[in-house]
């Protein structure tokens, strides 16, 4: 009867949480943002207060760099990518068009073999359909992100709440993992600190990880297609390095961008073309075999596959909020996926036998 009640508590307390998450997810976003960006950078709080600094000083300097290096982005970068954005979307259909012509002039022989000028209508026609409908799903997702994360207040929100929330949560950040420390069931807290502790692991791991491989692979990409003279360069190397966050889907996006805009451009110099392809293979490289061991890690556990659907189911139900929350949450429900797999693996429905327990070991260093 103890272990049906505590099921049975802790069912309720999941549904009230996403009961709550649903009605207030109008307001929900500067604080989602505040407690992801406190979270992010209580690390580098705590290597301050390590030099001597108390946290409110060292919360304090944290937050003025921040402000200071999110007024530079929007002053300089934003009004960049939002310019190139503008006139890529205007000449979109002129590069569809272009990069049509080319594959009829240079695939003459092929599309013959095929059918002649009845094959060719067929694959414009495909191809203008899968465009039309690509476009279309890529409006309606990103209004559906749009409605879905816009507060209350709006931006001015987003932008005056979260640096505010922020500071008050990395101030008060260890005092708060005490206090929740300290409502856990006695019972059974060790199982729970070594389940929090992979949690975080994984969070920590994958998050603040990929967040700085996002930033080093979108510089890079953004100034070697620059410095190349592909059009749309940085605004393609940027969004290649921010859905990076998502593996492979951020290098294949950009190398697809770039490789698309660099025929048109360039063509029928090989030169180009292959340089920007060079581009992208050693960008995965160094990714592939430097970054993301190094920054990532390999004890994440978060498959591309599961991160992908999490952040499409997350980011339908709540919209920004939900993609905010999508990479912690699925990153707990594969540490606690993986502990039941465990139990279940121990227990008499699998063996027949009597059940073992496994307690997660504790690292009291941690």
């Amino acid at each position: 009867m103890t272990l049906q009640r505590q099921v049975i508590f802790w069912i309720l307390t999941l549904a009230v949480t996403v009961l709550l998450l649903a009605i207030f997810r109008a307001v929900l976003l500067p604080f989602v943002a505040g407690f992801a960006l406190a979270y992010m950078l209580d690390p580098l709080a705590d290597r301050l207060q390590r030099t001597g600094i108390g946290r409110l000083g060292a919360s304090l300097i944290i937050l003025i760099l921040f402000v200071l290096v999110f007024i530079v982005a929007l002053m300089v970068i934003v009004p960049l990518l939002g310019q190139q954005l503008g006139e890529f979307v205007d000449r979109l259909p002129s590069y569809v068009a272009r990069l049509q012509q080319l594959a009829v002039e240079q695939g003459g022989p092929l599309i013959d073999r095929l059918g002649g000028a009845n094959a060719l209508s067929d694959i414009q026609k495909s191809v203008g359909n899968l465009m039309s409908q690509g476009i279309a799903w890529m409006g309606t997702f990103l209004q559906g992100l749009w409605s879905g994360g816009q507060a209350l207040l709006g931006i001015f929100s987003l932008l005056v709440v979260t640096p505010v929330v922020a500071f008050y949560m990395l101030v008060d950040w260890d005092r708060m993992v005490s206090t929740v420390d300290s409502w856990m069931p006695m019972r059974n807290r060790d199982t729970i600190r070594a389940i929090a502790r992979d949690i975080d692991r994984a969070i920590a791991g994958f998050v603040r990880g990929q967040a700085l491989v996002c930033l080093i692979l979108g510089t890079f990409y953004a100034v070697a297609l620059t410095l190349l003279g592909l059009n749309f360069g940085a605004m393609i190397g940027m969004t290649s390095g921010i859905l990076s966050f998502i593996p492979y889907v951020g290098s294949l996006t950009g190398l697809i961008l770039s490789m698309g805009v660099a025929i048109v451009q360039f063509w029928p110099d090989w030169t180009l073309i292959v340089a920007t392809l060079g581009i992208f293979v050693f960008g995965q490289f160094v990714e592939g075999n430097i970054l993301s061991p190094k920054l990532v890690g390999e004890s994440v556990g978060l498959h591309p596959v599961w991160l992908m659907f999490a952040l499409l189911a997350f980011g339908s139900l709540f919209g920004f909020v939900g993609l905010l929350m999508a990479v912690p949450l699925a990153a707990a429900i594969g540490v606690i996926a993986r502990f039941a797999l465990q139990q279940y693996l121990t227990s008499p429905l699998y063996r027949g036998t009597e059940p073992v327990i496994i307690t997660p070991k504790v690292d009291l260093d941690a």
